[in-house]
Parts: structure tokens; C-alpha cells; sequence
């Protein structure tokens, strides 16, 4: 641990959390071989210093480190600046040129954000990794190198294989040793020590009065979910340094410099209305379906219990429940609705008369259709007959907005 102590000294590394401390020692260990190596971590964690720390502890460590961003060199380009070019290999190419691999020959190279790379210059990097060859843009004369590659990326790479955006092959090879570097949020017990780390440098560096925070704004320095990891913390440190009048930083004066520090990342509840006022399309239909399955649910208990009625009056019906059931459920013309009265001839007897709903008990199933597009359809035409075609309070009615229901509508040709 003392060894990991003194790396920290070297490189200005503040932090003692586990997940950290691990990704160093993995460096550490890997530093004196020739292997390649692949850094993941999100943007802003300080995968570059991993490169640094490897490359000053390998045999290399006294020749060239060269760092390249591929997702800042145009796909034109990139094999020239990489590879090199000849001399009238394309138009612009007055003059020969040596690329990165050639002049950090012995030394190492960092290919930060890799998975930006074409995929046809993932080919040649592949080669390189393999065999140490390759060629020159306009040349058929192969080239020698002895270059370590260490790259990196925030991008999920399987993913960009699945997408045939990076070449499997290159993944494997690059990453036989990976070092993933874990997110702020997960480094909760580094955030403050880093924080005071920074705003005592922008202190010096702008000579203004040292600051502290309250325990209160050191809570909500922790909770904060940082998206932009250690580089938003060191901007956010210096803005605190700088325009900060007191030495005492409150809870409240730091909340005004870190945006959306009252927010989590925990699932809230969604109301109709705060739905509607937000524009919340994602819940719309979700919340559609609920309302149709709840709305299901109430009209076959209310069935079941008419059922429950007729079985029990030797399957005759029970006119006041079938009534009031009926009432409720049937669409009107503006008068009360039409309830259909069963007669039988006087002369038959109960044996005689046709069984309703035979071998029937409380506990049986009806079945309906479960096609979620007919009853949402269905659903719809409800409220729309209900509330005498008027779309808004059609719309309050379903739980949805009046846009989603415009969309509703027309998707399956609903009349008005």
C-alpha cells in the first residue's frame, strides 16, 4: 500500500476508494510488460493519467508518449496522421509525411476514444497489433514499428460490435488487459478530498481566500450524481474559488453553482396532470393500458356479480342487478337506456324454458378478447361518445394528452 501511496505522490492522484485503488494496481502490475491495454470509464473519470502511469513505469518509459484523440481527427485524415502518407498519395499531399507509429517508434501511443476509429483503419491498427506492420497511405512498401497502444474509450464496445461499428477481433486484441476506471458517484468518499484539492490549487493559482464548505454543502457535494465525473467537479471547484464572497461556502450558496443538485435519480410517481403539463409521452400509453385493465377489472366484477344473481335464482335473471348493471354500461340516446325484458310462454314450465348461462359458478372466467389494440380502440370511442366528441376532455378522461389521442385517432380511423 505504501508503494500505491507514493504513486499517488507521483501523479497528483487524490482518492482512496477500493474500486480506484484497484484499477492503479492493475496498471501497476501491467506497466513493466509489452501487453496492450484497453481503459473504460466514463467521460471526465481520468483514464489519460492511467496511460501516463503506465507508460513511465514500463521499459519505454524513456522514449516517447504520444497521445491521440481519434474522435478529434477527421475519418479523411486519420490514416495519414496515424500511418503517415507519400508524396501525392492524395491532393493535398505535396510532401511526404511520417505518422504517429512511425515517429513513436520504442515509445508508446494512446488512442483515446478508440471506438471513434473508422473501421477501416481499425484494420490497419490490428495488423500493427499482430504483426508490428503496416503501410503507408499511397505506398506498397511495408514499415516496421515498435509501439505499445494503450487506448480508451467511454463507449460501450460490445455494443458497437453488435452495431458492426468495431471489429470483434481488434476488441480482444486490444483489451488483453482491461482497467476500468469507476465513475465519481462511485468514489462518494473522494468526492470532498478532491474538491478541497482543487479549490486549494485555483486558490493559489488566482490567489484568492481559501474556502470550506459547511457539513450541510459537503452532503451536497456526496449526493450529487456528478454526470460529468472528476472534470465537472474541478470546473464546479474552480467557479466556487473564483466567485464565491465567503470563506464559508453554505448548502445554499453551493446549490447555485452545481445545476440540478436537487435532483435524483430515483423513479418518482407520474400524475395525469403532471404528465400532461410536461409532455410526458413516454407514460401516455403505458398509462392508457392501466387505466383500460382497471376499468376491465371493475365491469367483469360487476358481471360476475349479475352472474352470481341469475345462478342463484335457478339461472333465471335477477332483473333489479341486471338492471342496474345494464344502466351503467350501456351507451344511451340522451333517454334512459333500453333494458330487454325476457317473457316465456305461461304455459312452460321452468323445466321447459332455455338454460342461461348453464354450468356457470361464481369463479368461472368470461373470456375476452386480449387484443390490446381493439380495447384500446374501443377504450377511446368511449370517451369519445361520452364527452360528445370533444378531444381534451376526452383526453383528461384517458389519462393521456390531447396529442397522443389525436394520434390514437388516426391510427385506427376512428370516426368523430
Amino acid at each position: 500500500m505504501s508503494e500505491l501511496q507514493s504513486l499517488k505522490q507521483r501523479f497528483g492522484i487524490i482518492g482512496n476508494s477500493a474500486a480506484y485503488n484497484a484499477a492503479l494496481q492493475i496498471a501497476v502490475r501491467v506497466a513493466p510488460t509489452n501487453l496492450s491495454v484497453l481503459i473504460t470509464g466514463e467521460s471526465g473519470v481520468g483514464k489519460e493519467v492511467f496511460s501516463k502511469i503506465i507508460h513511465a513505469l514500463s521499459p519505454r518509459k524513456h522514449n516517447k508518449l504520444i497521445a491521440v484523440n481519434c474522435g478529434a481527427i477527421p475519418g479523411g485524415t486519420i490514416d495519414s496522421e496515424l500511418f503517415g502518407h507519400e508524396k501525392g498519395a492524395f491532393t493535398g499531399a505535396n510532401d511526404k509525411r511520417k505518422g504517429y507509429f512511425e515517429t513513436v517508434n520504442q515509445g508508446t501511443i494512446f488512442l483515446d476514444e478508440i471506438g471513434e476509429m473508422p473501421v477501416g483503419t481499425q484494420a490497419r491498427l490490428l495488423r500493427i497489433l499482430e504483426s508490428g506492420e503496416y503501410l503507408k497511405v499511397g505506398s506498397s512498401e511495408v514499415q516496421k514499428t515498435d509501439v505499445r497502444v494503450i487506448a480508451a474509450t467511454n463507449k460501450d464496445l460490445m455494443q458497437d460490435i453488435v452495431n458492426k461499428k468495431f471489429r470483434e477481433d481488434l476488441y480482444y486484441r486490444l483489451g488483453t488487459v482491461p482497467i476500468k476506471v469507476p465513475p465519481l458517484r462511485e468514489r462518494k468518499e473522494d468526492i470532498h478530498l478532491l474538491f478541497r484539492k482543487f479549490a486549494s490549487d485555483f486558490n493559489n493559482k488566482y490567489r484568492t481566500n481559501p474556502i470550506r464548505l459547511t457539513d450541510e454543502a459537503v452532503d451536497v457535494l456526496v449526493s450529487y450524481e456528478w454526470p460529468g465525473n472528476v472534470r465537472e467537479l474541478k470546473n464546479i471547484a474552480e467557479q466556487v474559488s473564483i466567485l464565491s464572497t465567503d470563506a464559508e461556502v453554505t448548502k445554499e450558496q453551493l446549490i447555485a453553482f452545481i445545476p440540478n443538485a436537487n435532483t435524483t435519480r430515483l423513479p418518482s410517481l407520474v400524475t395525469e396532470f403532471a404528465a400532461e403539463q410536461e409532455g410526458a409521452q413516454n407514460f401516455s400509453e403505458r398509462e392508457l393500458l392501466y387505466k383500460m385493465l382497471f376499468d376491465m377489472k371493475s365491469d367483469i366484477n360487476e358481471l360476475k356479480s349479475v352472474l352470481g344473481g341469475i345462478i342463484r335464482n335457478g339461472n333465471q335473471l335477477d332483473k333489479d342487478n341486471t338492471k342496474n348493471w345494464l344502466e351503467e354500461n350501456t351507451s344511451t340516446n340522451g333517454n334512459s337506456s333500453y333494458i330487454p325484458e325476457i317473457t316465456y310462454p305461461s304455459e312452460t314450465t321452468k323445466e321447459e324454458r332455455p338454460i342461461i348461462l348453464n354450468d356457470i359458478d361464481e369463479h368461472t372466467e368470461i373470456e375476452e378478447t386480449l387484443n390490446i389494440a381493439d380495447m384500446e380502440k374501443d377504450l377511446i370511442q368511449k370517451a369519445l361518445v361520452k364527452h360528445k366528441g370533444k378531444r381534451k376532455d376526452a383526453a383528461a378522461e384517458l389519462g393521456i394528452s390531447e396529442r397522443t389521442l389525436y394520434r390514437k385517432i388516426t391510427l385506427y380511423n376512428i370516426s368523430e
